[in-house]
């Protein structure tokens, strides 16, 4: 079946070429680049950053006003988690009950459908019996949104005609534009869930009772309270007709101004009647904030912006753009004192489509640059054009068949996605070169030289068919090998099981252009002949003049390669015949430098501070160094071969070394050798290799830089609303002048959404920092003008000299942009990094009374919140049965985790659970039983006296205002003043609340939060730099053990504590790894059993796994060996260079070995198909003739093979040096496939050896069975 399919393509050009060009316009119309053909249609894969990974969870929000957590707790969050509980598929229910809301996050497992859930809630929440909850309580349930819903946050500003910020507007003013006009719009955007508002104030209607003219006209709260609900009211009285017309009755009586409000009556007396203006006023005001905004220091409104489960984000974030431009002209402007006209803009502050372009324009760069190295490689090692064509086209088809996939199966291009094709770009290369290898090796057998037609075609097929086994062999072992990747759940298989697909679907397409399209393009390739030297001159002619007509009229000078082509076509036929392979040759180096050219411009490895000459001589060295290195291999290989086959066991002992070496970097000299005596191990050798090797510590995931922070310090759990605003100022206004920060926008408290249960006392600082180069809108790095002292020139005819003028911050249109400038780098020179950027703002957010936070970014910090409930990827929960416990135990875990190896100690806090002050009223039921008063009327005026209790809403056209009711707040701002609120008894009279109520100051809990019922406080800490997250848990641990064994450290009755965090999903992805990764070993093992029939043979492959394995740990080793690479080359430290740190041992890490470990079977997989046919035409006799088998064989197989080890081991070098967007998850990937892929190549030797070894003894025992 499979060669009738060959045959059948190879034979009917026409239809291969119809699914080529079909493949090839279908992927470009799904590119997740968004390519811009301008005669295709764009139709792109949904893309995002990174994989949703947040919980599969529900939120059920309820709002009960004015009311203390305790009360939240006890008559709402309490209740319904227990009620919750009962829901199939639910997982756990956390809750947090804070100031007038409860939110409950319902956690479902993996495989319930989002919607489904959300139905299974609503039955629950409308089966609920009665008595539940308070009558005037009605949960419902948060947006359709996930962890990652919050895309697009903006403030209101007013703006003048140039967009410079002119202000003049009210911060009341502008929430209600955004409350009415700009929040309904922007919601109305396709894919979005929910606009929540924040900052500003929200109008209202507010009636404060004058209690001495209250007194005075003898009238009561409670009539107040009752004149306000009677005067706001339309009613619509049918119709009437009259003269043959039909009218509407409608009687007008709602609230329009605050006449209408104060004209109200309250009672009559003696005729004359007493109106709510006569013992009250009656004015607007802000209602009682819980959160707030602040960009810059100054006060600002806003919202943000959750898209819709399963929508694409940046076609989300795409639609609410078009909307906002939409509404721009509509919102409103008004003429300022000085005639300066404002008018209210949109203004983002956190745009994640920078993030997700830039991480995209990171993939693209570095799958580009993959392309051109595979192409040098393919070029320089082929030393043949045609069949570099023939190979390097494979690459571009297969991403773009990968992307049709990608859009068939609903897989979202994403950074770890993508990620997937970039470590996919070898395997690609090495599909091709085996097929393009045979296929010119058979071409060139004495029989088949000059075979063309019908004749050439049958030799094509045969080279394919030939080592198509093997090469489906090999695929199906790199397949199977991701297995464990696609058997990942939870977060780790959310983040990871995307890159295991476009990594199958990148090796299928490989193997789909291999066997179809390969053979057919070869065909037509290799049957091109231009005879006539006629025909060759010409075209050698309009090639010249092409390449001058470009150089001179576009000034692109590269195209001076085109000039050289044809020139030395021209000449070609004037070389002697000794000379005759010179212009093949020629041609090939300047192939080699245009690419190198195009590899260079598009790198820049030593930077934009450096010439593009500079970095061209580096990429070339660079380049050649490993190339040479492998071309070596391949030049001395029948040698080296030949002496390993005559000294096996000598040759056997270096890789045996390299295995014990890597498995010992590995798990740590200690833990290997911990079984010797103690006289050995307190011996100074073994002291030495233990401090050289401790072993790789372990990590959930690299976090992602998201080019921007989150800063999320707190106050103290007493602070005011006014401290908070004062100190959020005082901070933004201190990072805003770090000159490597764009913009900081700070939040405290919470938004109006279900989404956000923060206190009062929490800070949500976004802090967007430059990129390090500047870039355009598609994330790509942009050039600029610069003199022949390599200044920057300027729009104002001025320049800039970052090496000689002081540091200053340039914008964009300052700048002259030009394609052959240099790069604008944005950054100090002593920032290299984000982290140097972070530690900048710690610094400057150092005010007394702010807490310390530890390093968080916006999705990050989303992630896990939702994930764990606490800010901080690292932590503990502490269960109690009461706030108090839960507090002492946490202060006391925040002193011990401070003297633990690896924690931060400024970072370590716990949560202040019991610290709000509270004014408690405890009713005296004597005293009220005596004036006939009920607890809950008088807790009723108790909360409009006090509280100001919402009474009605007024309607206003599209808007609604609420009116409140209370006392004055002179009358009401102390204890004192408080004992003085008159209360109505049922017989008319008036009595003081102190006569009623017994004020008491306690403490209590501004935040309650619970799991599964049971309460719960945190201690977050996070970790010192070049500690590994499990390592730091397993010493608090041990630390903690430690403590209470000695009992130092003592666990009240009922209070337990556990880590969480990150380190929970390193332990199940651990425990997960350990069961799948042997089992798709054993499927790989089999999958080369049932092709060699021979457990001796496939164990030989299976050996190419376990010493690229090593190379991975010893690479993984060399990172974090300070020596290692440190060296500088023109101003610029490899170790820098190469993002040279320690890598601890994370999921993106084991992807990358597991990624290693198909790759690692297909030399083996090559040269013992080859060593199985030759044998099978040609049984050896002797041992000399097994050597010499197998010599022919690895000699035969060396060169595509060593191209394959050159494409992977270069096409890495610019992941490796990547800083973009994205880089953090590509680089810990690659490390371990470019350490085993360079170890790997002692394959080539190990697996010839031991079958060597295998069929010597076979023979060996022939020989005695005839002698005997």
């Amino acid at each position: 079946m499979l060669n009738k399919s060959i045959r059948f393509f190879l034979e009917n050009k026409l239809v291969t070429y119809l699914v080529l060009v079909v493949f090839v316009g279908w992927g470009i119309i799904v590119s997740p680049f968004g390519w811009d053909t301008g005669i295709l249609p764009s139709d792109p894969v949904p893309v995002d950053a990174i994989p949703d990974i947040g919980e599969n969870q529900q939120i059920v929000y309820t709002e009960w006003s004015g009311r203390s957590p305790q009360d939240i707790e006890d008559q709402i969050s309490y209740p319904l988690t227990t009620s919750l509980l009962g829901i199939p598929g639910v997982k756990t229910i956390r809750s947090n009950s804070i100031f007038g809301v409860s939110s409950i996050y319902i956690i479902f497992d993996e495989d319930v459908e989002f919607y489904w859930s959300r139905t299974r809630i609503l039955e629950k929440l409308n089966s609920l019996p009665a008595g539940t909850l308070p009558e005037d309580v009605s949960p419902a349930l948060g947006p359709d949104a996930t962890a990652l819903g919050q895309i697009y946050w903006y403030t209101l500003e007013g703006r003048d005609k140039e967009g410079n910020p002119s202000g003049g507007w009210d911060p009341h003013e502008l929430r209600t534009i955004q409350d009415f006009y700009v929040r309904y719009s922007l919601t109305s955007a396709k894919g979005v869930s929910e606009v929540a508002s924040i900052g500003g104030f929200v109008k209202e209607y507010q009636v404060d009772i004058d209690p001495m003219a209250m007194k005075a006209h003898g009238v009561n709260i409670a009539q107040i309270m009752a004149a306000v609900k009677n005067s706001n009211l339309d009613i619509g009285a049918r119709t009437i007709e009259f003269n043959r017309v039909e009218y509407l009755v409608r009687a007008i009586g709602y609230i329009k101004s605050l006449e209408d409000l104060e004209k109200s009556v309250v009672v009559v007396r003696d005729n004359v009647p007493i109106r709510i203006k006569d013992v009250a006023k009656v004015n607007f005001g802000p209602a009682t904030r819980r959160g707030g905004l602040d960009k810059g220091g100054a006060e600002a409104v806003g919202g943000v912006v959750v898209a819709r489960y399963g929508s694409n984000p940046l076609h989300t974030i795409d639609n609410v753009k078009l909307k906002i431009a939409e509404i721009a002209p509509g919102l409103p402007s008004k003429t300022l004192d000085d005639g300066t006209i404002s008018k209210v803009t949109i203004i983002p502050f956190y745009d994640r489509t920078g993030l997700i372009k830039e991480t995209l324009g990171t993939l693209e760069e570095a799958i580009s640059l993959e392309l051109l190295i595979s192409i040098l490689v393919v070029i320089v090692l082929v030393l043949n054009l045609r069949a570099s064509f023939l190979i390097s086209s494979l690459l571009p088809i297969g991403v773009l068949i990968t992307f049709i996939t990608m859009r068939q199966f609903g897989v979202d291009a994403n950074i770890v996605a993508l990620s997937g094709i970039a470590i996919a770009i070898g395997v690609m290369v090495d599909v091709g070169v085996v097929f393009t290898e045979n296929i010119i090796r058979h071409t060139e057998m004495s029989q088949n030289i000059g075979a063309r037609g019908k004749k050439l075609l049958n030799v094509v097929y045969d080279a394919t068919i030939e080592v198509a086994p093997a090469v489906i062999t090999a695929l199906a072992t790199t397949i199977i090998s991701f297995l464990p990747v696609f058997a990942m759940e939870a977060a780790e298989g959310k983040l990871f099981r995307p890159l295991a697909f476009t990594k199958t679907f990148t090796m299928l397409s490989a193997l789909l252009i291999g066997l179809v399209i390969i053979p057919t393009l070869a065909h037509t390739v290799f049957s091109i002949r231009i005879d006539k030297k006629s025909y060759k001159k010409i075209w050698n002619i309009i090639l010249v003049a092409v390449g001058l007509t470009i150089t001179i009229l576009l000034g692109y000078y590269i195209a001076l390669a085109l000039v050289a082509y044809g020139s030395i076509g021209y000449f070609a036929d004037r070389f002697t015949e000794s000379k005759r392979s010179w212009p093949n040759l020629i041609n090939i180096a300047i192939t080699s430098a245009v690419v190198v050219f195009f590899l260079t411009k598009a790198w820049m490895p030593l930077g934009a501070q450096n010439t593009l000459f500079a970095n061209f001589l580096f990429v070339i060295v660079i380049v050649g160094v490993v190339l040479s290195a492998l071309s070596l291999v391949v030049h001395f290989y029948p040698r080296i071969l030949g002496w390993c086959l005559n000294n096996s066991w000598k040759f056997l002992t270096l890789p045996i070394i390299i295995v014990l070496f890597g498995i010992t970097t590995w798990l740590g000299f200690d833990n290997l050798f911990g079984f010797m005596p103690d006289s050995v191990k307190s011996s100074r050798i073994y002291g030495s290799m233990d401090n050289a090797l401790p072993g790789i510590g372990k990590e959930f995931m690299p976090s992602l830089d998201e080019g921007s922070f989150l800063l999320m310090p707190t106050t103290m759990p007493h602070s005011g609303i006014e401290e908070n605003i004062d100190v959020i100022r005082i901070l933004d206004k201190r990072i805003n002048s770090i000159p490597e920060v764009e913009t900081v926008v700070g939040k405290w408290g919470r938004v109006n959404s279900a989404l956000d249960p923060a206190p009062t006392s929490m800070y949500e600082n976004v802090i967007n920092y430059k990129s390090e180069y500047m870039l355009n809108e598609s994330g790509h790095r942009m050039r600029f003008k610069v003199d022949q002292n390599d200044a920057f020139m300027l729009v104002d005819g001025s320049t800039y000299d970052p090496k000689e003028d002081d540091f200053r911050t340039v914008e964009k249109d300052e700048l002259i942009k030009d394609k052959d400038g240099e790069y604008f780098r944005q950054w100090r020179d002593e920032i290299k990094s984000p982290d140097d950027i972070w530690d900048e703002i710690i610094k400057y957010a150092s005010i007394p009374g702010l807490t310390s936070a530890p390093k968080l970014q916006p999705i990050q910090t989303r992630l896990v919140m939702l994930q764990t409930g606490m800010r901080a990827p690292m932590g503990i929960k502490v269960f109690g049965p009461t706030l108090e416990s839960i507090e002492k135990v946490g202060y006391d875990l925040e002193k011990h985790l401070k003297q633990v190896e690896g924690v931060q100690g400024m970072s370590v806090f716990a949560d202040r659970v019991v610290g709000k002050p509270y004014l408690e009223m405890e009713i005296n039921r004597d005293a009220i039983a005596r004036y006939g008063i009920t607890v809950k009327y008088l807790q009723s005026i108790i909360g409009s006296s006090i509280g100001g209790m919402k009474l009605t809403t007024t309607i206003e056209g599209r808007e609604r205002f609420p009116v409140r009711l209370r006392y004055a707040r002179e009358f009401r701002d102390n204890p004192e003043d408080l004992k003085k609120i008159l209360i109505p008894t049922s017989n008319g009279g008036q009595v003081p609340l102190g006569d009623l109520v017994t004020i008491h100051y306690v403490r209590g809990p501004q935040l309650i939060k619970s799991e599964n019922t049971f309460l719960v406080g945190y201690v977050i800490f996070d970790k010192k730099a070049g500690f590994a997250e499990v390592d730091v848990v397993e010493n608090a641990q041990a630390y903690l053990n430690g403590l209470i064994e000695s009992g130092e450290f003592e666990i009240p009755a009922g209070v337990s504590y556990v880590f969480t965090g990150n380190y929970e999903n390193q332990i199940r992805a651990t425990k997960r790894l350990l069961i799948v990764v042997p089992i798709s070993l054993m499927i790989i093992f089999l999958i080369l059993y049932f092709q060699f029939r021979s457990v001796q043979a496939t164990t030989f492959i299976f050996s190419g796994i376990i010493v690229a394995l090593s190379g991975g740990f010893i690479m993984l080793w060399l990172y974090g060996q300070t020596w290692f690479m440190d060296g500088v080359l023109a101003g610029i430290n490899m170790r820098d260079l190469f993002q040279v740190s320690t890598i601890n041992l994370s999921v993106a890490v084991w992807v990358g070995f597991i990624a290693l470990f198909g790759v690692a079977t297909d030399d083996g997989v090559l040269i013992s198909t080859y060593i199985k046919q030759l044998q099978d035409k040609n049984p050896p006799k002797s041992v000399q003739e097994v050597r010499s088998m197998i010599l022919e064989a690895g000699s035969k197989r060396v060169r595509p093979a060593m191209m394959t080890t050159a494409t992977t081991i270069i096409a890495l070098l610019p992941v490796l040096t990547s800083t973009g967007k994205g880089s953090d998850i590509m680089v810990p990937m690659a490390i371990p496939l470019f350490g085993g892929m360079t170890i790997e190549v002692l394959t080539m030797f190990v697996v010839p050896v031991l079958y060597s070894k295998w069929q010597e003894s076979k023979v060996n025992r022939e020989l005695k069975t005839q002698k005997v």
